[in-house]
């Protein structure tokens, strides 16, 4: 009986992982911009990805298959964000980024700091 009820939510973490996934596939193709894009698509495949690995641990009950996922989620959270604002400041560094409905831009006040002129 307890087989059946982890396999049953295994199988609902696993696909709320994989709706989240498909979500922030859909705003790659849906947002017109860069920082829209990576605002879009961080968040929900982070989600979804940890979603996925604890639906994958309680599906295969084992020790080492909870510490893999673990590792997979730590690292996920660590790089994601890292990984998101590298991508957003070399996107706005190099013009793709349209930072004419910014409100605050900090990021052109460091850069010009610098001596980094944006190109306009």
């Amino acid at each position: 009986m307890t087989d059946q009820v982890f396999d049953f939510v295994s199988s609902l973490f696993l696909l709320v992982g994989a709706l989240l996934c498909f979500g922030a596939a859909v705003s790659l193709v849906r947002f017109p911009d860069v920082l829209g894009k990576m605002h879009a698509i961080t968040k929900p495949q982070v989600l979804g990805l940890i979603f996925v690995s604890v639906g994958i641990a309680l599906s295969l009950r084992t020790w080492w298959a909870v510490g893999l996922c673990v590792l997979i989620i730590v690292l996920q959270l660590l790089t994601a964000p890292v990984s998101a604002s590298l991508v957003s400041r070399s996107a706005y560094r190099s013009g793709l980024a349209d930072d004419s409905e910014l409100l605050v831009n900090h990021l052109a006040e460091d850069l010009e700091g610098a001596g980094f002129r944006h190109l306009d």
